[in-house]
């Protein structure tokens, strides 16, 4: 019989044992699955708080609709009864003191028709015509593996990436424009500027398959995005789960391999799937000869302050969703979710509940970082009464760290994961990387890879 241990617990980890323990029945075939997780929790940055009447999330709280394997997955655990979308509306750009708009006819902030480039508020007359360069320009040296920040700079100008663009999509991946690959990010804009000469008329040509799901973009559960940990937890029969203990060691020992626990209990594997932020599977591996690639993957920083009020939601303003923070802003916060406005099921009576983000791109977030859990409250506080002229102690709250946790795809990241997979299938065959570190941070990615790495395993057993 052969065992395979999958080390990391998170929606990864968790498909990946998921798809195991279903490839394997099918075919058949004599294996052993069992997954390690450090915490007493299986879900990693999952995790749904309720607190009265409001619901917040640790981590993330949706799911891309539109990407094509969610819905197939969802009904296959029977979760399609429990779907609830995300409500529509506006969403802002907080800058010059004031909120404006974010063009609905835009993805990213990117406009996706003349039309939307033309009525946006947030770029000056000067700044749209030096946008329609996108439409006489060819591309002639640009490739995936270029920086999106140099492409969509080089072809619509300075202003519409500064002031609209950079905003929405350095907060969606974590990082400055210019330090993220097409590759790593919307590598589909640059097949649309090689097909169609333009970035806008390409979206413009494609725009039903960023809206085929209408306005339902988002999606999560009645009772919160922990609802799927839960299920997946509950489907994983015929595998053996080792929560609240720690793998401390990966020993090679002839074509097998021992995953040592905190408990001083030993696990004999022939295949080791490594679902862990690339810090812990370096730990693990504790080879010289890896260190070089690891050291190379970055990760960035975020605190998530949630705040709820005895105040009715329609306080806010009447059609938004939420707001990003410019540049510059005399706000701390990067961007705020208008949580109860947005997610109609997170707030039971319909009283406030906002999402506050502060990463570690902002020119305060040691401090912040250093800051009790109190300080935090009162600092999101007067963000929300600055921004939103919004008074009142709030009378719920969630503050999460997630310190130098949240993956940060740099301009050569596709390289050193290649680099590294190459170096691992030479000096440890079947032991496998997973999980956002590598290929993927949002929920339908890392669902995927866990579902691709399952299918690698079995067709080697």
């Amino acid at each position: 019989m052969k065992t395979i241990v999958i080390i990391g617990g998170g929606i990864t980890g968790l498909s990946a044992a998921y798809h195991l323990q279903k490839l394997v029945k099918a075919k058949h075939q004599d294996a052993k699955i069992a997954l390690v997780e450090a915490n007493d929790t299986l879900g990693g940055k999952i995790r749904t708080v309720h607190d009265g009447e409001f619901m917040m999330e640790t981590g993330a709280d949706s799911i891309v609709a539109r990407k094509t394997n969610v819905a197939p997955f969802l009904e296959e655990l029977d979760l399609q009864d429990d779907v609830v979308y995300n409500a529509t509306g506006v969403s802002f750009i907080y800058t010059d003191g004031q909120l404006k708009p974010i063009p609905q006819d835009a993805l990213f902030g990117i406009p996706m028709s003349l039309e939307s480039l033309a009525k946006t508020e947030l770029v000056s007359a000067q700044g749209k015509v030096e946008a329609l360069k996108d439409f006489y320009t060819p591309n002639e040296t640009f490739t995936r593996e270029d920086s999106i920040g140099d492409f969509l700079r080089y072809y619509l100008g300075d202003e519409l990436v500064e002031k609209q663009i950079s905003p929405v999509l350095s907060g969606v991946y974590s990082g400055q424009l210019k330090d993220l690959t097409l590759a790593s990010t919307l590598p589909y804009l640059l097949d649309y500027k090689n097909e169609y000469g333009s970035i806008i008329r390409g979206l413009s040509e494609n725009k039903q398959r960023f809206q085929r799901t209408g306005d339902k973009k988002f999606l999560s559960f009645k009772q919160g995005v922990s609802s799927l940990i839960d299920r997946l937890e509950e489907r994983l029969t015929d595998v053996d789960l080792y929560t609240g203990l720690q793998a401390v060691q990966i020993e090679k020992q002839q074509d097998r391999y021992i995953v040592a626990l905190s408990n001083k209990e030993e696990i004999h594997a022939d295949f080791i799937v490594l679902s862990t932020l690339h810090p812990v599977a370096q730990r693990l591996l504790h080879d010289e000869r890896l260190d070089e690639e690891f050291s190379q993957l970055k990760n960035s920083s975020l605190i998530s302050i949630y705040l709820g009020f005895d105040i009715p939601d329609s306080e806010l303003p009447a059609d938004g969703t939420g707001f990003i923070v410019a540049e510059g802003s005399d706000l701390k916060c990067n961007a705020c979710t208008w949580t109860s406005r947005k997610w109609d099921h997170t707030s039971e009576n319909k009283h406030l509940l906002v999402r506050l983000f502060y990463k570690s791109s902002c020119k305060d977030y040691e401090a912040l970082r250093l800051m009790k859990e109190e300080e935090l409250i009162e600092v999101a506080r007067q963000d929300i009464e600055d921004s939103l002229g919004i008074k009142g102690k709030p009378v719920s709250f969630e503050v999460t760290k997630w310190h130098e946790t949240m993956p940060n795809y740099h301009l050569k990241h596709p390289q050193t994961v290649k680099s590294l997979e190459e170096k691992l299938s030479e000096s440890y065959p079947n032991v496998i990387l997973a999980g956002c570190s590598y290929y993927g941070v949002g929920i339908p990615d890392c669902i995927l890879n866990g579902e691709q790495t399952a299918q690698r395993i079995v067709e080697r057993l």
